[in-house]
C-alpha cells in the first residue's frame, strides 16, 4: 500500500467507540463523517463529527449493519476511508472487501485476514502451522454421535464452541455425554441463526484458567510488534467485565511469569506475522495459572473494547496507529521501544440491573457525574439528558484508571466508581465496586468462571 495519509474518514459505528475514533481523527487533522441511525441523532459523536449522515431506522440491520448503505454514505461524502470500530461490521470480511473494491481504505486488516481468523477452526490450523500451542480439541462435528465420539479423545469437561462465534456467544461448557446430547442441538441452532454457520467443535475445558490476550500492531508486510498483555479473566458468560494490564498472576513467581510473557509475545508475533497482519489486532490465549502453560484461543481482527488499558501502560495511541497504517505509513515503532509503565484497569459501566440477571435498563439519563483526577479516564458517548436507546447494547462508558502499581490502580478505581453518579437509568456501578474490592479479586485469585461462582451481594 502506498503512503497516502487519510483525509476524510467515515466512522461506521456508534457509542463510545465512535467518539474515540472521532477524537483520534481530530487530533490527526483528519476530517470525519459520522453515520447515525434515527436512534442516535443526539449522541455525543454528532457534536464531534465534521459532518453527520443519517443512515436509516434504529434497527441495526437497516443502518449500522447495511454494508451498501455505509459505503454509499462514504462515497457520497468524499471519504477516502472507513473505520468500523468494534462490533457491527468490524469483523465482516465482505464489508472490508466491499470497502476496498469501492476505492476506499478499510481501517483494519485485509478481508482475507478477517475471514481466516474469523473461522475458529481455520484459525486453529494457522496457529498450529505457526507453532503456536492450541487447546486440545476436535475438527467440526456435525451430529451428537460425532460429538460424543470426539469427546472421548478430548476428555470431559470440554467446551462446545461455534466455529463462527464471537462475543461470548456459541460457547457451552459440557461435563458429560448426557449433557452433550442435551446442548448440541440448542447450540447449533443458536449459532446458525446468529452467525449463519452451524459448525461447532470441541475443546478441552481448562479449569481455573486465566484469559490473557496480547495486543499486536502489524504493517501488512510481515512486521509485527507486541504491546504487552491484558488479563480479561473477570467475565460473565464469557463476556468480559474487567480488564487490566499487565496481567497479575500471583500463582507464578517472577521468573516463571517472565517466561510466560516471553512465550505469549513470541506466539502472538508468530501468528500475526504468518498472515501478514495489518493494523491493530489481539491474539487471545487461555493460561493454566498453576502450570503457566498457555493455549491459543482466537484472534480478534479489530480494535478491542479494552484497548485503553494498553494505551495507558504503553503511552501509544492504538487508534491513531490504525489510521496511520491504513494511510500507508510504515510501522516505524521498534519492539525495543515499547516500554510498559505502571498498571491500568478498565471496567465497563452498563445500563443494566445486575440483580435481575443484568437486564438492560434503557431510558433518559437525568444526572451524569463522572469522576476525574490523576490517572482517571472515561470513554463515553453519554451526558445528562441523553436517552439510552433500546435498540443496541447497554454500554454507557468505559472507566479506565492508571497507577504506578496494581494496588494503587485498584484504590483509584474504587474511588472513581464511588464518585460516579448516574440517575435515570439503573447501572452496574455498585456491582463493579463490590467486584473490584472483593478479597479474591484484590489478591488475584480468580479465573474465567469466578464471577459466576462468587457470592456477591449486588447479584442477590
Amino acid at each position: 500500500m502506498s503512503a497516502v495519509p487519510l483525509q476524510r474518514v467515515l466512522v461506521a459505528n456508534r457509542g463510545e467507540i465512535a467518539v474515540r475514533v472521532l477524537r483520534a481523527c481530530r487530533t490527526m487533522g483528519i476530517e470525519t463523517v459520522l453515520g447515525v441511525s434515527e436512534a442516535d441523532q443526539d449522541t455525543r459523536g454528532v457534536a464531534l463529527a465534521d459532518r453527520v449522515v443519517r443512515l436509516g431506522p434504529a434497527a441495526a440491520d437497516r443502518s449500522y449493519l447495511d454494508e451498501d448503505l455505509l459505503i454509499e454514505a462514504a462515497v457520497a461524502t468524499g471519504c477516502d476511508a472507513v473505520h468500523p470500530g468494534y462490533g457491527f461490521l468490524a469483523e465482516r470480511s465482505s464489508f472490508a472487501r466491499a470497502v476496498e473494491e469501492a476505492g476506499l481504505r478499510f481501517v483494519g486488516p485485509t478481508a482475507d485476514s478477517i475471514e481466516l481468523m474469523g473461522d475458529k477452526l481455520r484459525a486453529r490450523a494457522v496457529a498450529e502451522a505457526a507453532a503456536v500451542p492450541v487447546v486440545p480439541g476436535s475438527e467440526a462435528v456435525a451430529s451428537v454421535a460425532e460429538a460424543r465420539e470426539a469427546a472421548w479423545a478430548v476428555g470431559y469437561p470440554l467446551m462446545l464452541k461455534a466455529s463462527a462465534g464471537g462475543g461470548g456467544r456459541g460457547i457451552q461448557v459440557v461435563r458429560s455425554d448426557e449433557e452433550l446430547g442435551e446442548v448440541f442441538e440448542v447450540v447449533t441452532a443458536e449459532v446458525a441463526a446468529a452467525f449463519g454457520d452451524p459448525r461447532v467443535f470441541l475443546e478441552r475445558f481448562v479449569a481455573s484458567a486465566r484469559h490473557v490476550e496480547v495486543q499486536v500492531l502489524g504493517d501488512g508486510a510481515g512486521k509485527v510488534i507486541t504491546l504487552g498483555e491484558r488479563d480479561c479473566s473477570l467475565q460473565r458468560r464469557f463476556q468480559k467485565i474487567v480488564e487490566e494490564a499487565p496481567a497479575h498472576l500471583p500463582s507464578l513467581d517472577e521468573e516463571h511469569l517472565g517466561r510466560l510473557r516471553s512465550g505469549l509475545f513470541d506466539a502472538a508475533r508468530s501468528l500475526a506475522s504468518s498472515i501478514d497482519y495489518r493494523g491493530a489486532g489481539t491474539v487471545e490465549f487461555i493460561v493454566d495459572q498453576q502450570r503457566g502453560d498457555f493455549f491459543f484461543l482466537e484472534m480478534n481482527t479489530r480494535i478491542q473494547v479494552e484497548h485503553p488499558v494498553t494505551e495507558e501502560v504503553t503511552g501509544i495511541d492504538l487508534v491513531a496507529w490504525q489510521l496511520r497504517i491504513a494511510g500507508g505509513e510504515p510501522l516505524d515503532l521498534r519492539q525495543e521501544e515499547v516500554r510498559l509503565a505502571g498498571h491500568a484497569i478498565e471496567v465497563r459501566l452498563t445500563a443494566e440491573q445486575a440483580a435481575a440477571g443484568f437486564m438492560p435498563t434503557p431510558g433518559l439519563i437525568e444526572r451524569w457525574m463522572q469522576p476525574g483526577g490523576p490517572g482517571v479516564r472515561v470513554d463515553t458517548h453519554c451526558y445528562p439528558g441523553y436517552r439510552v436507546p433500546v435498540n443496541y447494547d447497554s454500554l454507557l462508558c468505559k472507566l479506565i484508571v492508571h497507577g504506578p502499581d496494581r494496588p494503587t490502580a485498584l484504590r483509584r478505581l474504587a474511588a472513581a466508581l464511588d464518585e460516579f453518579h448516574v440517575e435515570g437509568v439503573a447501572t452496574t456501578r455498585d456491582f463493579l465496586l463490590e467486584l473490584i474490592q472483593h478479597p479474591e479479586v484484590v489478591g488475584g485469585r480468580i479465573h474465567t468462571r469466578w464471577v459466576e461462582s462468587a457470592e456477591l451481594a449486588t447479584l442477590r
